[in-house]
């Protein structure tokens, strides 16, 4: 298989080797502190005696995967700590492929299908072609919900083909919250399919809302959730996330998980832990207003500009419009060579927002950046 370079990096690189400033919304990266809890812990842990600088158990450190359970309301067993929500779903992924042979019986003339939306954040389309599976979208509101009676009838057209329906929500790129109907129906459609729905959460401390709920709490068979700490900590490199499984899934997913990383750092590990236990509500909470006030200033913005785009009930994420300029990577490059900001093409997230431009408010420079989309399009 040949290596295709995520068109996140190249927007990136492309931006970083400009002869002017830019300001980057291309990545979700927060720039804002992580607890203080985890580098107090991190400093502790460069203490430790020798033997906490070995290998930690495969599926996680327990008193990390005791912590999540408890707080997830499930059993610990079915908790596995992953190389980051990306892991996560790969490991959901695999194991949906994993049931759909098994009911299909080994029957070469099936051919497994991968339920997503459109726009779709990259990664999954291209976990599904790791997986040689077949991908079918079912197009996102213009609001960015999602129509159940549109999924099943994507679904209907899958048939027995189906494996998992695979959802993102709060919902990158659009900023969409599923809420609990919508969800619940998600994991119905699926069942009747005898196939998974994958709920990738991991935006879920940015509901501005107060609508978002787990599908965890369905309590259903069909269902798995996979989160990290990447965007909730502002810790993308420390690379901590979790799948929480059926617990028909959880032996498969252990094999594969050690296969391939045999396991997860351990400092990073013990230092999210160390945060889950001492950081309260108050910090996620002044984390997810920060984002709030950079969307209503950035979208304020855009209506000086005379641009449409999407009012984001959660993630980190603006979509806009603007009239005679498609979200194409030459225009992407435009802006960053024009106007001195980097966003993502509409066109690396499908069919559905070719016309739109995607803008990550991860920096404290969304109202200059803002201005210079202004003056860009006046």
């Amino acid at each position: 298989m040949d290596y295709d370079r995520p068109l996140f990096y190249h927007v990136m690189a492309y931006a970083a080797e400009a002869d002017r400033d830019v300001i980057e919304m291309v990545s979700g990266s927060p720039d804002w502190e992580p607890p203080a809890a985890l580098r107090s812990g991190l400093a502790e842990y460069a203490e430790a005696e020798p033997d906490a600088f070995q290998y930690p158990p495969s599926e996680g450190l327990r008193g990390l995967r005791e912590e999540i359970a408890a707080r997830r309301n499930v059993d610990v067993e079915r908790v596995i700590i992953t190389n980051g929500a990306g892991e996560a779903n790969y490991l959901a992924m695999a194991g949906a492929m994993d049931l759909f042979e098994e009911r299909a019986d080994g029957s070469p003339s099936e051919d497994p299908e991968f339920l997503l939306t459109d726009p779709v954040y990259p990664y999954y389309p291209g976990k599904a072609d790791l997986l040689d599976a077949t991908k079918r979208y079912v197009a996102a509101e213009p609001d960015g919900s999602l129509d159940p009676d549109a999924v099943r009838e994507q679904a209907a057209a899958s048939g027995d083909d189906l494996v998992a329906i695979v959802v993102n929500t709060p919902n990158n790129p659009t900023g969409a919250v599923y809420d609990r109907e919508t969800v619940a129906a998600l994991a119905e459609i699926a069942a009747e399919h005898d196939a998974l729905l994958i709920a990738d959460e991991v935006y879920d401390k940015y509901d501005y809302t107060g609508r978002f709920e787990s599908a965890l709490a369905l309590d259903r068979s069909n269902v798995v959730v996979t989160n990290a700490f990447s965007k909730s900590m502002a810790i993308t490199g420390f690379r901590v996330g979790y799948a929480i499984l059926p617990e028909s899934m959880v032996g498969g997913a252990r094999t594969r998980h050690m296969l391939v990383n045999v396991a997860t750092s351990r400092p990073a590990q013990q230092a999210v832990l160390d945060a889950l236990r001492e950081t309260g509500p108050e910090y996620y909470q002044r984390n997810r207003q920060l984002m709030a006030d950079r969307m209503a200033t950035f979208t304020d913005a855009l209506d000086a500009a005379g641009a449409d785009y999407t009012e984001p009930d959660g993630g980190f994420y603006v979509m806009a419009r603007f009239e005679d300029f498609p979200g194409t990577l030459e225009n992407v490059k435009r802006l960053v060579d024009e106007a001195g900001v980097a966003g993502m093409p509409g066109e690396a997230f499908g069919d559905a927002r070719l016309e739109w431009v995607r803008f990550a408010l991860v920096t404290p420079r969304v109202e200059e950046a803002a201005d210079r989309l202004a003056a860009f399009f006046a």
